[in-house]
């Protein structure tokens, strides 16, 4: 399983367990041991992370940090863990502050196990920022967050390469909370540098107020008009693919009756067994089965077409797969390679659960009691 995968995984995991999570210490073990983990750091390895870390300041003796991932015997990383129930806030990174410029640790994360927040130090050298530059969610990370976070695995650790991107991490994501706000609620200084330049008169209050509410409702007007533009052009691409699918179809030359006219290849059974793979953490696999077909290869929950779970369209010209909303409305993803149905994971997984959600979770209660 690559890292993305295993992320995403675990995101899922606390989406699911967070009801029954109910203290930090449970938190620390459920949760963030688990992301540590991720970050290919062995957790019951003190050359690796300590728990309880201890660095004495000054007239504050015997304070301790959850957890510090070290490197060549010195702190990389220092961990503040609180619990999931109670929200961040500055006040809960006390510690935090004291601790990083009493260590060489270039790096600090606060976090209740579902909220993830980076600091370091680019405001002031040795000086712990108060704002962070890389905040997530991990119940609901996005792929370009995984690619930053990824920088921070064991294998990829680079203090240079983080610092320089880091910078620009805090700012970028700095500037679209304020875009988002001044879309929401416009400032007016925002209104006035679109008001005065297409309003002929002086721009008064009066006017500052008329625009308001227009600006709002100009800037959603294009927004939609951005998606809708979009999902017609993805539409019209598919309708021509459709088109397409089915003049070939019909300009093919019939069969000889002594010549099959379904043949199984070895690409469509390689994307049957990562389909597999994928499911077989909430499901046994021996539910999971194929059907082929002239133009697709489906892949079904118990042998019932009433639960395709996705179908593989792999004897064209370009490779593509077939994946299942709530209402059974299948959309059609061109794959690049086989390893490409792995980032499609939690979509099958979801389609998986839509048809028959209480066995499922049977099943998947009973593989983790049968793996514990």
């Amino acid at each position: 399983m690559d890292f993305k995968d295993a992320i995403k995984q675990l995101g899922d995991r606390v989406t699911k367990l967070k009801s029954q999570v109910l203290t930090e210490e449970a938190t620390k073990n459920a949760f963030i041991m688990p992301f540590i983990r991720e970050l290919g750091y062995d957790v019951f390895n003190p050359l690796e992370v300590i728990p309880e870390f201890v660095a004495d300041i000054g007239i504050k003796q015997g304070e301790k940090i959850d957890y510090a991932i070290i490197k060549d015997g010195s702190p990389i990383i220092l961990i503040e863990c609180k619990c999931h129930i109670g929200p961040l806030n500055v006040n809960n990174a006390s510690q935090l502050f004291r601790y990083f410029h009493a260590t060489k640790a270039k790096f600090s994360i606060l976090t209740n196990g579902i909220e993830y927040r980076f600091y370091t130090d680019l405001v002031e050298p040795n000086r712990m920022d108060e704002k962070p530059f890389f905040v997530f969610d991990i119940s609901e990370m996005k792929d370009t967050q995984i690619e930053e976070l990824k920088k921070f695995h064991k294998t990829n650790f680079d203090f240079t390469k983080i610092v320089n991107t880091a910078s620009e991490l805090k700012y970028t994501n700095e500037l679209k909370l304020l875009i988002a706000q001044e879309l929401n609620n416009p400032s007016p200084d925002f209104v006035k540098y679109f008001a005065r330049q297409i309003y002929p008169g002086a721009v008064t209050q009066k006017i500052v107020d008329q625009f308001t509410e227009l600006t709002k409702k100009s800037f959603t007007q294009y927004i939609n008009d951005i998606i809708t533009d979009r999902l017609k052009s993805a539409l019209s691409k598919e309708a021509e693919n459709q088109k397409q699918e089915t003049t070939t179809t019909e300009n093919e030359a019939p069969l000889a009756e002594d010549e099959p006219k379904i043949f199984t290849t070895q690409e469509e059974i390689d994307g049957f067994l990562i389909v597999k793979s994928i499911l077989r953490q909430i499901i046994p696999v021996n539910r999971i089965v194929y059907r082929d077909a002239q133009s697709y290869f489906s892949i079904l929950l118990d042998d019932n077409n009433r639960k395709t779970i996705c179908r593989l369209y792999f004897n064209g010209a370009k490779k593509q797969v077939g994946l299942f909303d709530s209402n059974k409305k299948e959309s059609k993803i061109e794959i690049l390679s086989l390893d490409d149905l792995y980032t499609h994971s939690r979509a099958l997984l979801e389609t998986v659960r839509t048809y028959d959600s209480k066995k499922i979770s049977t099943d998947s209660e009973m593989e983790q009691s049968s793996s514990n």
